[in-house]
């Protein structure tokens, strides 16, 4: 007998869809995307409160200007003259360690970290400490333009705080911050990835669905740039000759 392929995340009959065991036609209509998703990853339909954590996260990561890895390779992608869905493909497989890896990074740094530890203040200035003096490369902590703090970061803090998310993690990320300012004599500021690695992992989500969070809430960004560049570019984008630097070896003859 075949080995069967195994879910818990949705079935089909001849009739409906059902997802976590409900029916697909009742949740069009009631249900909104980020309770679908949450649904989806989780397994239960989420709190009120769950559903706009979940918005606001999603909103957050949803656009990053055409200077990203992702979206240079998908307008490129789409000038050589494929269609619409290759070009957001081709966006999604640059998200790696340095593009969108952060998030999942630092899911897996707190969680391991705070998991038995009940002094969280006494934990971040330890922490501090090894990071400092080990130069130690943390996700979810520094920011090319943001020094000072990430406006992104306050957002979902604040909200994650009125709305009951602020836990363990959240304490853990925010006072690891301060520490290390005070230990480096340098701010490191928490930034978007560290605050919903933070949150997400205070909501009880797995650190290896940190990539999932970024691509589900980047794709719509990838989409517009993807109709953007079929709709008003003119193909084959090259890079010009002022932009490039030869570095080999200079001009000779084959004697």
């Amino acid at each position: 007998m075949p080995l069967k392929w195994r879910t818990k995340i949705a079935f089909n009959t001849k009739e409906e869809t059902y997802i976590r065991g409900y029916p697909l036609t009742q949740m069009i209509g009631k249900l909104s995307f980020s309770e679908a998703i949450y649904l989806l990853l989780k397994g239960e339909l989420p709190t009120e409160k769950e559903k706009q954590m979940f918005d606001a996260i999603f909103v957050s990561v949803i656009e990053h200007g055409v200077a990203p890895p992702s979206v240079m390779a998908l307008r490129n992608v789409i000038s050589g003259g494929n269609p619409l869905h290759v070009g957001v493909a081709a966006g999604v497989l640059t998200f790696g360690d340095y593009h969108g890896g952060a998030l999942e990074d630092a899911m897996r740094f707190l969680q391991e970290y705070a998991k038995d530890e009940e002094d969280v203040e006494g934990l971040a200035s330890r922490l501090a400490e090894k990071i400092v003096k080990e130069k130690w490369r943390v996700s979810g902590f520094g920011h090319k333009y943001y020094k000072d703090f990430d406006p992104r970061t306050k957002k979902l803090m604040d909200l994650a705080k009125n709305l009951g998310f602020f836990g363990k993690h959240c304490r853990l990320a925010t006072a690891l911050e301060e520490e290390i300012a005070k230990q480096k004599g340098k701010k490191l500021v928490l930034n978007v990835d560290g605050a919903i690695a933070a949150i997400t992992s205070d909501m009880g989500f797995h650190y290896k669905l940190g990539k999932g969070f970024f691509i589900i809430g980047r794709i719509p960004g990838l989409v517009a740039h993807a109709f953007e560049e079929l709709t008003e570019e003119p193909p084959f984008r090259r890079l010009d000759e002022e932009e490039i630097e030869y570095l080999g070896h200079p001009p000779r003859n084959l004697e």
